[in-house]
């Protein structure tokens, strides 16, 4: 669990107007108008604060590729990927997902086409939902596995999550497919320690565990 980081200045009422949302809800582009709230900063990743959601990166070696939430007896990961300008990747994953899961069948979602069904895991099988949007040059996968998958409130808690991410894909190259990098919150305060002097090394930020 961790704490979210207030803002230090709030805005004008005529700087929020003219950020105002062109959509209802996200997941949200870093660099479209989307409601300035508090969230999580992980880098790549930034993420809606919910007091009873258990966060934590997911790592392959030594970089964090994702995100695990848990909540209750679900959980749901995220995990953003550099797409083409093109978009369409979610057709492709998907595909490449049913080949490794055959038990999962296609169906139709808040996000478009999903896949539901049961997936084999260690001790038994679980339900699972893979949900994929498009976003411009990212694709965010969240899969919501456990009975979750199947309580539409569970779920709809999970889905509320995503729909207010905000995805930082930045301008560097990145390869098709390849991971959004994520940093814990204490590495990107130690960033903003080096760059802003009143910053006070007292002051606790958010806590977040990691997920091997």
């Amino acid at each position: 669990m961790f704490r979210r980081r207030r803002r230090e200045q709030p805005e004008t009422v005529a700087e929020q107007e003219s950020q105002a949302p062109t959509r209802e809800s996200g997941p949200w582009d870093a660099d479209e108008p989307h409601p300035d709230t508090d969230r999580i900063d992980l880098g790549g990743l930034r993420l809606p604060h919910n007091p009873d959601f258990d966060v934590r990166l997911a790592s392959l070696g030594d970089q964090h590729v994702g995100v695990v939430v848990l909540y209750e007896d679900s959980s749901l990961q995220l995990q953003a990927l550099a797409a083409p300008r093109s978009g369409g990747l979610w057709d492709d994953v998907r595909t490449k997902i049913v080949a490794q899961v055959k038990t999962l069948q296609e169906r139709e979602g808040p996000f478009g086409v999903e896949l539901a069904g049961e997936v084999a895991m260690e001790g038994g099988s679980r339900a699972a939902r893979y949900i994929g949007i498009d976003g411009p040059r990212w694709f965010l996968l969240a899969a919501i596995t456990g009975p979750g998958a199947l309580d539409e409130r569970v779920s709809g808690a999970f889905l509320d999550f995503v729909k207010d991410v905000v995805v930082v894909r930045g301008d560097e190259p990145m390869a098709r497919e390849e991971p959004i990098t994520l940093s814990r919150p204490h590495e990107r305060q130690a960033v903003e320690q080096d760059e802003r002097p009143a910053f006070s090394p007292f002051k606790r930020g958010p806590e977040i565990s990691e997920t091997r």
